[in-house]
């Protein structure tokens, strides 16, 4: 069909280009044609009939560049295309109304030339400063809806100035535990969902791992479950930063432009939002301190599951993850014995318990 519509097209424009100018130039030719021959409907015929054969050669090349530019344009992200366009046409419209007075100059340079050059040009940079700083319109429009809220939205933002979008990166989301924590209303503020977090999601989903596709869809599912059960506002942003390829680094960017606060428990990010001057959540550090304090000396039943990194060390874990460090328990992998806590090691990674067997203890 596209095909056909390029070959119409082409016989058009060569009627209309055959109709204006082919009698002309057979006209300087120095030529005996007949009368009937330099009259413009023979030069319509003339330029269909040549374009049409030109048709057998040039469709191809024309449907495939037009079939490149509309799959490009249909893998731009709709905001991408949107602010882009509306930049163009904003720079065509200051290109117009410049061209306004050039045309009354009688200098041809100026009064042809120029007009077009301007038009490229202005329209060039509308759609450059459309698109590449689309992040920023995005961001001035979200503020602009934030302050048509409600009267008792705006009584209660004023009560507490300092609640700030929570920003959720992939890790915190695949851990699944957010959602309990916004349900317990121990998050404040709108939860933003990047489209590139979303994406990476996906593609983790997808993935032909078994382990890394059901955590991308428990992923999914927690996401699903926020928006659709939980009484809290989610948001998606859908802006991306071309320009930066990880999306960590994406995150601390988004944070940055949206005054907002990182949730995650990925403790290499934690550090790097730190340094960055950008205010984190990690929800390991939560969990960290609503754990029960396990204290020295204290005794425990745990089932030793594997050896650990040094020799003869053995490792259990608690009901909440937690990894206990046996020292001397390779001997007992496999079994369930009480342990004798000797000390806790507690970081934003998460907690670890060294411990020993209480029977080595009692022989001891």
């Amino acid at each position: 069909m596209l095909k056909k519509i390029v070959q119409l097209f082409m016989i058009v424009a060569g009627g209309t280009i055959g109709y204006l100018y082919i009698p002309q130039l057979l006209g300087l030719v120095d030529m005996s044609l007949p009368d009937w021959l330099l009259t413009p409907y023979a030069g319509l015929v003339l330029g269909a009939l040549i374009l049409f054969l030109l048709t057998f050669w040039l469709v191809d090349y024309i449907v495939g560049f037009l079939r490149f530019v509309e799959e490009t344009l249909v893998k731009v992200p709709v905001t991408d295309l949107l602010f882009g366009s509306i930049g163009l046409i904003i720079g065509l419209i200051i290109a117009f109304l410049v061209n306004i007075p050039l045309k009354d100059i009688n200098i041809e340079l100026v009064s042809q030339v120029i007009p077009i050059f301007l038009t490229v040009i202005l329209g060039y940079l509308g759609f450059q400063v459309g698109f590449k700083r689309r992040n920023e319109f995005v961001s001035l429009i979200s503020t602009s809806r934030q302050k048509k809220k409600s009267l008792d939205d705006v009584k209660e933002e004023a009560k507490d100035p300092s609640v700030k979008p929570k920003i959720l990166d992939t890790s915190v989301i695949i851990d699944g535990r957010i959602a309990d924590i916004c349900q317990t209303r121990f998050l404040e503020g709108t939860i933003i969902i990047p489209q590139f977090v979303l994406e990476e999601l996906q593609h983790i989903a997808d993935s032909s791992d078994v382990l890394k596709r059901n955590r991308g869809r428990r992923g999914l599912d927690v996401l699903n479950r926020m928006q659709k059960e939980l009484n809290i506002n989610v948001e998606i942003y859908e802006g991306d930063f071309e320009e930066v390829h990880e999306v960590d680094s994406k995150l601390v960017k988004l944070a940055k432009l949206l005054n907002g606060v990182l949730v995650t428990n990925d403790f290499n990010l934690n550090k790097v939002c730190e340094f960055q001057h950008v205010e984190v959540l990690n929800i390991n550090d939560l969990a960290n301190a609503v754990k029960p304090i396990v204290l020295p000396g204290e005794e425990l039943n745990v089932h030793v599951i594997k050896d650990g990194k040094e020799e003869n060390q053995g490792v259990a874990y608690l009901d909440d993850g937690t990894m206990i460090v046996v020292e001397e328990g390779k001997d007992y992998i496999g079994k369930t014995i009480e342990v004798l806590v000797t000390s806790v090691l507690q970081t934003s990674a998460g907690r670890m318990i060294f411990a020993k067997p209480k029977l080595l203890e009692k022989a001891l």
